[in-house]
């Protein structure tokens, strides 16, 4: 009885290894059948052209031109050249130039005969002022986002003032170009 149970048990053994050799191989196969390039879309869409207002300035304003367009945005006159002079000196005398160009954009602003709008012609019409202030300052009229963001700005928060928009924008990266 002993070697009628061992010899089933080796055709059981080869039975098994056969129907899992033959699984294996169905496996495989299938997989490899399955796997079939798939047919290649083409999506077609409209060329978008992407610009930033104002990146198109390429040109950095020398030093007497910073300072003197600085003084004509600020006082609405041409900068006296004694003046001129001194301030031109003392940018380059100094070695952090974003430092300079703060402290300059700061005195003329802070100077009492500089002829920037009062709180209330900025107030009465807000997306007018901005857009004038933009165009003086930047020589291009702001993006419907600039606009808006500023203009919703000025009017969420009442300590908001023109020498503030007038400041954040001379001392922004495109005030330093044309």
């Amino acid at each position: 009885m002993k070697k009628e149970f061992r010899i089933q048990n080796s055709e059981f053994r080869i039975k098994m290894s056969a129907l899992l050799y033959s699984a294996f191989f169905i496996l495989n196969s299938s997989f490899f059948v399955s796997c079939k390039k798939e047919a290649q879309f083409v999506y077609e869409t409209n060329p978008v052209d992407v610009k930033q207002d104002g990146a198109d300035k390429a040109n950095v304003k020398s030093t007497l031109e910073f300072v003197s367009i600085a003084y004509t945005d600020v006082f609405g006159k041409e900068i006296p050249n004694a003046k001129l002079v001194n301030l031109t000196t003392a940018y380059l005398a100094f070695g952090d130039k974003k430092l300079v160009e703060d402290m300059i954009v700061r005195n003329f602003l802070n100077d009492s005969t500089a002829t920037i709008p009062t709180m209330q012609q900025m107030r009465s019409n807000v997306p007018q002022f901005v857009s004038t202030t933009y165009n003086k300052l930047l020589n291009r009229n702001p993006n419907e986002f600039e606009k808006f963001y500023i203009s919703n700005i000025i009017e969420k928060d009442a300590t908001v003032s023109p020498v503030m928009l007038y400041y954040a924008i001379m001392t922004c990266n495109e005030y330093r170009y044309y």
